[in-house]
């Protein structure tokens, strides 16, 4: 059974930081490239940052600068560290998994981020 668990989200204010957290288990994991993404209310999930099987990187034009993916393949896990926090950076964080080579791809169930100003 496939599963990708978030965790790492909670309250913070306008400026500080959280580090975000995606364990992935019943994959082969270094086979995944590796994405977060966020829904605020009222709005589309959008990619925040992503993560090639390869370790190559990608960030939303909002995130960049502010956000670091990283990942560990020993560890399944794939992390997101958010620094500069901005009120607009509230939503829930999902991770997603996307198989390198096939159109196979998981979502983990979210975690809460709120950033109060």
């Amino acid at each position: 059974q496939v599963q990708l668990v978030e965790s790492g989200g909670g309250l913070v204010q306008t400026g500080g930081s959280l580090r975000l957290s995606c364990v992935a288990s019943g994959i082969t994991f270094r086979f995944y490239a590796m994405g977060w993404y966020r829904q605020a209310p009222g709005k589309q999930r959008e990619l925040v940052a992503g993560i090639t099987s390869d370790g190559i990187t990608n960030y939303a034009d909002s995130v960049k600068g502010r956000f670091t993916i990283s990942r560990d393949n020993a560890k399944n896990t794939v992390y997101l560290q958010m620094n500069s926090l901005k009120p607009e950076d509230t939503a829930d964080y999902y991770c997603k998994a996307d198989h390198r080579s096939w159109t196979i791809n998981y979502w983990g169930k979210g975690t809460l981020v709120t950033v109060s100003s």
